[in-house]
């Protein structure tokens, strides 16, 4: 049986702008998963500790955040904001002996870069790597 996981992509309304033209199609010729599903949010720095752990008791098997560079942020320190909560999902990860790799924060420039696409995939094959999520077995 194959395992074909469900992954959840926060990204910032900046970082992901032009990654979203033509409703996502061009990212997926671009070889972006089709399993990752983007939840575009005006600011990573906005993103509670409780949404990203919330997209796990969902069913997600993965979830990675996609903000800005952390010294270009359009907000200032939404980036850092973020990757402080991901580093502490990623801890909480760890209290419960789930692979703490479930979650990444990536800081990307602004638009539709192989940058981008090359996070997702890397999410990808790091997910169908560790199997399906424990918290949905």
């Amino acid at each position: 049986m194959s395992f074909e996981p469900k992954i959840i992509l926060f990204s910032c309304h900046y970082t992901s702008q032009q990654s979203c033209a033509e409703q996502g199609t061009e990212l997926q010729l671009l070889g972006f998963p089709k399993n990752i599903t983007m939840i575009r949010v005006p600011c990573t720095g906005k993103i509670q500790v409780t949404s990203l752990l919330k997209a796990f008791e969902d069913g997600a098997d993965g979830v990675f955040v996609v903000g800005c560079p952390v010294d270009g942020c359009h907000n200032v320190k939404g980036s850092v904001r973020a990757a402080k909560r991901v580093a502490a999902v990623k801890k909480a990860l760890e209290e419960l002996d789930v692979e703490a790799g479930r979650i990444e924060m990536f800081h990307l420039p602004r638009g539709l870069h192989p940058e981008f696409v090359a996070a997702g995939v890397t999410m990808d094959t790091k997910i169908r790597a560790l199997g399906p999520s424990p918290f949905h077995r």
